[in-house]
C-alpha cells in the first residue's frame, strides 16, 4: 500500500505529466481559460488515464510479450494497440458528456475528441511500460496522472482567469502570458523532483 501511495504522490506531484515532462500542452494551453471547461477536461483525462493505463497493461503483458497468450513478440503492434483502447475510452466519455453536459460538451469542442492524440495520455501507457509497473501500480499510475493533469489545468485556468483584470503589458497577453506562467507553475513543480514520498511515510 505505501508503493502505491507513493507512486500516487510522484504521478501527481513530483512526475506530474504536463509541468515535469511537459505532455499534453496542446489542449493545456487551449481550455485553460475557464475553470469550469478546466475541470470537465480534467475529469476527462482523469477517467481516460484511470481506465486506458491498466488496459493496456494487460494487453501489453497478456497479448502482446512473448509470454502471453501468442507465445510471440508482438510488442511492434504496441502503438496501434495502445491508441485503440485510448480512442474507444474517449468515444465513451465523449458519448457520455454530450448526453449529461451539452453546455460542457459546446465548451470543450474539438479538445475532447482530440484526448485520442493527447501524448499525454498516450505518455501515461508508454512510462507505465518503460518502468515495469506490475496491475495495481499501473492502475494507480494512471489515476494519479489524470489527477495530476486536471489539477495542473485547473490551477492554470483558475490563474488565467485572475490575470484578465490585471494590467498585462499588450505583447503577453494571450499565450504569451500562458506560456510564462505555465513555466513558473512548472519550476514550481520540478522543484519537487528531488522529493521521495516513501522517506516521510514513517
Amino acid at each position: 500500500m505505501g508503493e502505491l501511495f507513493n507512486i500516487f504522490l510522484k504521478s501527481v506531484f513530483i512526475e506530474n505529466m504536463v509541468l515535469a515532462y511537459f505532455l499534453g500542452m496542446c489542449s493545456f494551453l487551449a481550455v485553460s481559460k475557464s475553470v469550469k471547461t478546466a475541470m470537465g477536461l480534467g475529469a476527462a483525462v482523469v477517467f481516460v488515464l484511470t481506465l486506458t493505463v491498466p488496459i493496456n497493461w494487460v494487453i501489453n503483458t497478456y497479448l502482446l510479450g512473448p509470454s502471453g497468450v501468442f507465445k510471440t513478440d508482438l510488442t511492434f503492434l504496441r502503438f496501434i494497440l495502445f491508441i485503440a483502447t485510448i480512442a474507444a475510452s474517449v468515444q465513451l466519455v465523449e458519448m457520455v458528456v454530450e448526453k449529461f453536459s451539452p453546455a460542457l460538451y459546446s465548451a470543450l469542442g474539438i479538445f475532447l475528441p482530440l484526448i485520442t492524440v493527447n501524448c499525454a495520455i498516450l505518455g501515461g501507457a508508454l512510462f507505465m511500460v518503460a518502468r515495469e509497473y506490475d496491475f495495481a501500480e499501473a492502475a494507480t499510475f494512471g489515476f494519479g496522472s489524470g489527477v495530476g493533469f486536471a489539477l495542473a489545468i485547473v490551477v492554470m485556468a483558475a490563474i488565467r482567469e485572475k490575470i484578465r483584470y490585471s494590467d498585462v503589458p499588450a505583447p503577453l497577453r494571450g499565450l504569451g502570458i500562458a506560456f510564462i506562467l505555465t513555466g513558473l507553475i512548472g519550476m514550481a513543480f520540478m522543484s519537487l523532483m528531488g522529493i521521495n514520498p516513501a522517506n516521510y511515510m514513517n
